[in-house]
């Protein structure tokens, strides 16, 4: 499966030099998109138009605007699409395109948490009355452009946990587009924006990431707790995501003999 990656940040410079190097064998990487000035001097650099003409595979790392921007010109070619930055499914109609229009094919990488099966599986064999995810992060990477001065303040010298949001999943996905993936993909798991309550805390003295995901139901009561090292290149993300975005592109080279 030849692969191509948008972005070679924190996220895609792992994913391409690993493809690159051999970890996936069933695929090879033909080159990545970018829109950096500087090309990196240890990877294969390829147009967006000659990614769509020659892989199988394009993967998205570069964020939720280019997303919005490149991912239906995948879809609408013969490649498949893999999506990293899941928040941006917030919008309907981006969700829609993507999903149908074809022939390219629609992938989501569950990035830095797991569980999303069973969530789905419960919503759909009886229901869930209720989801919540809380996330927490250390306190700087959760500043945000649109808070005034006094907010980011108030972040940065914190000296203990700060609740900074409490809403349904899409609006806070929308509030924090590079610390809420996760809330976005536990509501499209489940299937319903409205009924996934996300929380997002900054704790100037958290060791790692976490995310407790908490869901009650006819089926049952689930309680998952995922607590990830940050990125040592970006802290916003989680340094097992492009782990998780390998073993995607793994899976959609073998289709055979891996958990579905």
């Amino acid at each position: 499966m030849k692969v191509a990656i948008i972005g070679c940040g924190a996220i895609g410079g792992v994913v391409a030099r690993a493809v690159r190097d051999g970890a996936v064998p069933e695929a090879e990487l033909v080159g990545v998109v970018h829109a950096e000035p500087v090309d990196p001097p240890d990877l294969p650099v390829v147009d967006f138009r000659t990614a769509l003409e020659v892989a199988d595979l394009v993967v998205e790392c570069a964020g939720q605007r280019a997303l919005a921007e490149l991912g239906p010109s995948v879809v609408e070619s013969a490649a498949d699409l893999l999506v990293v930055s899941v928040g941006a499914l917030t919008d309907d109609a981006l969700l829609h395109k993507l999903r149908d229009s074809g022939p390219g094919g629609l992938h989501l990488c569950t990035g830095a948490i797991g569980g999303l099966d069973l969530l789905a599986a419960t919503a759909r064999g009886g229901g869930l009355d209720s989801v919540r995810i809380v996330t927490t992060k250390k306190a700087p990477a959760l500043v945000q452009r649109w808070m005034d001065a006094e907010q980011q303040e108030r972040i940065r010298t914190a000296t203990g946990p700060v609740e900074l949001m409490r809403a349904p999943a899409r609006e806070v996905t929308a509030a924090f587009p590079s610390s809420t993936n996760v809330a976005a993909s536990v509501a499209l798991a489940v299937g319903d924006w409205n009924k996934v309550e996300a929380t997002v805390v900054a704790d100037p003295d958290a060791p790692l990431t976490s995310h407790v995901i908490s869901a009650e139901g006819s089926a049952g009561r689930y309680r998952f707790e995922i607590c990830n090292q940050p990125s040592p290149e970006n802290p916003t993300t989680s340094g097992v995501v492009p782990h998780a975005v390998l073993s995607a592109v793994a899976r959609l080279a073998r289709r055979t003999g891996v958990f579905a």
